[in-house]
């Protein structure tokens, strides 16, 4: 039985009773009207209830006697909903339906579903044609309804569409890889393909079509596609990674063929990224051949950043990593959010354009918690004693741009600045600032050459990149600093 069924019979159940009440959740009538634009407004009103509602066929308009109805009259009174429903409203409705036993005669129930982007209203028509429930009758929508039927409007995001065409059981199955998915989450493998079914439309990776069929969506698809290219729209975001040889792409490539879904092809392609740097000559010429010169959480924080955050929307461009001897460049669609700002990005307020995808990017352990993706990739950069992030917004992309180590000598004077304030970022969160002490540290220098550092915290002040932060005569040595922000 349909989830839905058993709160329609108890509708119809209240409507019917001693005395016959008209509902907002449930209308009921013998046959179907041949009046289309009545019946639209019905469903555009039911279309734009919380929940939705239900139309009950077969019983009698005036009497409320139970008449029942025929198969072939239940099949006619669907196939026009259904034409309705996608040709008579915009934007299109969803329906279901069941032939239920009620008062031993046999009735069709109709289930308007609730319309995710409101209002729903006649098509060809204006907003201003819009239709509610009310006093357990169909009414034409007030200004004000429309108002606020707007303001319960939840537009589809890019994960939301569709990524396929209508399939059946057996074709979801072929193109996803759902077993994949379940061991990310360390869950068991349900019992049979409809649980299987069930569980996935559950993950927002397929839409039930009135069960006619299945969608797989965007998200299913960019996550779980044992291969993208059978995704018309998708090919051209799998993800790029090539390594050149030398510093410029001059030089030969390699290139890794990432085509299945983010999450199912993760792993593999972090260990193809580290096959590819186990390869290079700046690994080779380390103190130890299997000595990693990048952290592995940085490699792994801003590959997933670079997933996560890319705009989905922008057409002919996928998300690219490039490696080259002395960096890693890592590269998306689409430029920040409005409300992000570059020197902001470590610890800042987590938001993603892509929050379906972000989210489960953390169910399935492939990034770290909200929010702190890039600090623990400046925090390991640190640690390995490597030069600060590149960060760059360029005309309609992303870029982060990982580097090599470097001596301090060998650094620019802006990359020096940029390594004192993101140092600045970090230690403000966790010990309240950093000092002459802690950022000499950082770039691994000898205590006597404390008065460089010195020169570098005043450069970096005279940047506007970072501040003291005690006011009045504290001793330069036991002076902390923090960002400019702070």
């Amino acid at each position: 039985m349909k989830s839905w069924i058993p709160k329609a019979l108890q509708y119809l159940e209240k409507s019917l009773g001693k005395v016959a009440v008209e509902l907002n959740e449930l209308d009921w009538k013998e046959t179907i009207s041949p009046n289309n634009t009545k019946l639209c407004q019905h469903i555009s009103a039911f279309a734009n209830m919380p929940g939705g509602g239900f139309i009950v066929f077969g019983i009698k308009n005036n009497t409320k006697e139970v008449l029942g109805l025929s198969t072939s009259e239940a099949n006619t009174i669907v196939d026009k909903f259904a034409s309705l429903c996608r040709d008579g409203v915009e934007p299109l409705v969803s329906i279901d339906y069941s032939i239920e036993k009620y008062q031993e005669k046999e009735v069709l129930i109709i289930y308007i579903k609730e319309s995710a982007i409101k209002p729903v209203f006649l098509h060809g028509k204006t907003l201003e044609d819009s239709f509610i429930r009310s006093g357990g009758s169909t009414r034409k929508a007030s200004r004000q309804d429309v108002g606020a039927l707007m303001l319960n409007s939840k537009s589809p995001t890019w994960e939301e569409l569709h990524a396929s065409k209508l399939l059946t059981e057996i074709e979801v199955i072929d193109l996803l890889d759902f077993s994949k998915i379940l061991e990310l989450l360390n869950k068991p493998t349900p019992a049979n393909l409809q649980e299987i079914m069930k569980w996935l439309e559950d993950e927002k990776m397929l839409v039930n079509a009135d069960g006619k069929g299945y969608y797989i969506t965007n998200f299913g698809a960019i996550t779980a596609a044992k291969d993208l290219k059978h995704f018309d729209g998708l090919v051209r975001k799998s993800i790029r990674l090539i390594k050149y040889e030398g510093k410029n792409k001059a030089g030969a490539s390699k290139e890794f063929p990432g085509n299945k879904g983010y999450a199912i092809g993760f792993e593999a392609l972090i260990t193809f990224v580290k096959g590819l740097l186990d390869d290079s000559e700046i690994i080779k010429n380390a103190l130890r051949v299997d000595t990693s010169i990048y952290p592995e959480i940085a490699i792994r924080e801003l590959i997933a950043n670079t997933l996560i955050h890319q705009d989905f929307t922008i057409r002919g461009s996928g998300p690219m990593v490039e490696i080259f001897d002395d960096r890693i460049v890592f590269t998306n669609p689409g430029k920040l959010l409005p409300s992000k700002k570059i020197d902001r990005l470590i610890r800042t307020t987590p938001e993603s354009r892509n929050e379906i995808l972000a989210a489960a990017f953390r169910r399935y352990n492939i990034c770290e918690e909200r929010g702190s993706g890039f600090e623990k990739a400046v925090i390991n950069i640190e640690l390995f004693g490597l030069p600060p992030l590149k960060i760059e917004e360029l005309e309609n992309s992303f870029r982060v741009t990982m580097y090599a180590p470097k001596t301090y000598a060998e650094m620019t004077n802006e990359e020096r600045i940029e390594a004192a304030y993101q140092h600045a970022v970090i230690t403000y969160f966790s010990d309240g600032g950093f000092n002459n002490t802690s950022l000499r540290e950082r770039f691994g220098m000898h205590d006597k050459q404390a008065s460089q550092i010195s020169l570098l915290i005043k450069e970096a002040i005279e940047a506007g990149k970072i501040k003291p932060k005690e006011d009045g005569n504290v001793s330069k040595k036991f002076s902390k600093y923090i960002p400019y922000w702070a």
